[in-house]
């Protein structure tokens, strides 16, 4: 069984579609994550206002630069894309306990949208399991 991403049977255009969506992706979660390594100041303010300790920062930014690998790596993208829906879930969690507004939880839920659109558009067995009717 293959597991890595296929793209047999995908246009161009809906390769090139799915390249581009990922790669916006994976830009901010690498920049995401790294900024909670790197202990950024506004990350650092901003997430004391969540209620996250700075202490609980770099670990968090490893759990997301993990999945974010494992995204992108064609053989793991499916395992990677379900971690970072749990991860984006935790995200919608921590912004509704703080009451940090609507933005704030329903960004990861559209940003969660969009990586598995990608991962979709370029897996021929991905959109065999989830097909979508006409």
């Amino acid at each position: 069984m293959q597991t890595g991403t296929s793209t047999n049977s995908t246009s161009k255009p809906t390769l090139w579609t799915s390249r581009i969506l990922m790669a916006l992706v994976v830009l901010f979660l690498l920049f995401d994550s790294i900024t909670k390594i790197m202990k950024v100041s506004a990350v650092v303010e901003a997430s004391a206002q969540l209620g996250v300790n700075e202490s609980q920062l770099v670990g968090i930014g490893i759990v997301l630069l993990i999945c974010t690998v494992l995204y992108v790596i064609p053989q793991t993208a499916v395992l990677g894309a379900i971690l970072l829906t749990g991860y984006l879930g935790g995200a919608v969690a921590t912004n509704t306990l703080a009451e940090a507004g609507l933005f704030p939880m329903v960004f990861p839920v559209i940003f969660g949208g969009l990586a598995w659109l990608a991962l979709y558009l370029r897996n021929r067995q991905l959109r065999d399991l989830i097909p979508v009717q006409r």
